[in-house]
Formats: C-alpha cells, structure tokens, sequence
C-alpha cells in the first residue's frame, strides 16, 4: 500500500470520518488557517489516483468517499514502521515506548492482559 504525505492522510483522517463529503466538506473540518479551495481538490484527486478515493456525480460536483478502510492503512504503516525503525521486531518497537514513555509495571501488565484476552 503506498505512504501518503502529511496532507493527504489529514484529508483521509475526515473523509473517514465524515465517510462522504465534497471539497467543501473537507475544507470545513481542516484546522485554520483554511488551505485554498484549489489545493484540498488537488490533494482529494492524488488520493483517487494512488487509489485511495472514489467520487460519485453529485449535482455539479462530487461526493468523495474512501475505499481503503482506516484499519488497513494502519497496519500497512505500522507495519513499515516496523521494519523501518526496528528491523521488522515488535518486540523492539514495544521495548522502545516502554523506556520513552516510562511505562510502569502495572501499566505494562495491564497491556499485557489486553493482548492475552484478544488472542483468546
């Protein structure tokens, strides 16, 4: 699955949420200041090239919608993470925000748990 740019995966994060919108609908869920009208459109037509949107006619305009789900992109981006940064090693990645983030014992048995029961 190919990487999108820091713009083209906030465009993503809304149309996932909104689940269907036009350019104006995304325009008016990003932060200020607001991008030029123009350049959301661009970035909407690059995610429909690299396969990411869809459109449908809608009057004058279009509806763009995702059809690649939220969770399958982050387990591909998680995944290259992984093998980018810790040489393909869950353990390492784990190991890693323990000792950034100073996890506690408790909090890492409390995780710990949480993996157990999904496996069950």
């Amino acid at each position: 699955m190919k990487q999108l740019t820091k713009a083209e995966e906030e465009v993503m994060q809304i149309l996932w949420e909104l689940q269907k919108s036009n350019v104006a609908g995304i325009i008016e869920q990003l932060p200020e200041p607001k991008p030029a009208y123009n350049t959301v459109s661009t970035i909407v037509r690059i995610l429909e090239n690299k396969g990411f949107v869809d459109h449908e006619q809608q009057g004058k305009g279009y509806q763009y919608f995702p059809i690649v789900e939220k969770s399958a992109y982050s387990h591909s981006s998680l995944e290259k993470l992984v093998d980018g940064y810790f040489q393909g090693s869950y353990k390492s990645l784990v190991s890693f925000f323990m000792k950034k983030e100073d996890l506690s014992l408790k909090e890492l048995e409390a995780l710990m748990k949480e993996l157990k029961d999904k496996e069950s």
